[in-house]
């Protein structure tokens, strides 16, 4: 089944990531599965990107105009080496979850419960809304 992820940034002056097109599992059943299908979704990515690193890159000035539209220029390059234990991220994303840093809405309505019972439908539109922890400096 096909849903439609979105992820926001509070606190961030661009807009949200543009909606993307995701494959779910028809087992997907409570948030707690479908959190941890998007980290897998995630992790493998990165190890895509990772293992499909160009060994010259450069920037043609039609890629410059479209990611300075979104508010960053870059390469795209991956810096970390290390392999992401997917278990680790799964964890770490849950813990996350349950200290608020970030909230999931489906077709506008809060999922608030790990274990309840979650009925999704071809073409639902999920979001992810990540809050920005506030920082500053005394000066």
């Amino acid at each position: 089944m096909n849903v439609w992820v979105t992820v926001k940034s509070l606190g961030k002056r661009k807009p949200a990531l543009a909606k993307q097109a995701t494959a779910l599992p028809e087992t997907t059943g409570t948030l707690r599965e479908l959190i941890k299908h998007m980290v897998h979704v995630q992790v493998n990515a990165l190890q895509e990107k990772k293992n499909s690193a160009a060994l010259l890159t450069y920037l043609m000035p039609e890629e410059i105009q479209r990611k300075g539209s979104t508010g960053k220029v870059g390469f795209g390059e991956v810096y970390n080496e290390e392999i992401q234990d997917l278990e680790h991220a799964v964890q770490t994303a849950m813990m996350a979850y349950e200290d608020g840093l970030y909230k999931v809405f489906l077709n506008d309505e809060e999922l608030s419960e790990l274990d309840a019972p979650l009925k999704l439908q071809e073409d639902d539109e999920l979001v992810f809304i990540r809050f920005t922890m506030l920082a500053g400096r005394l000066w």
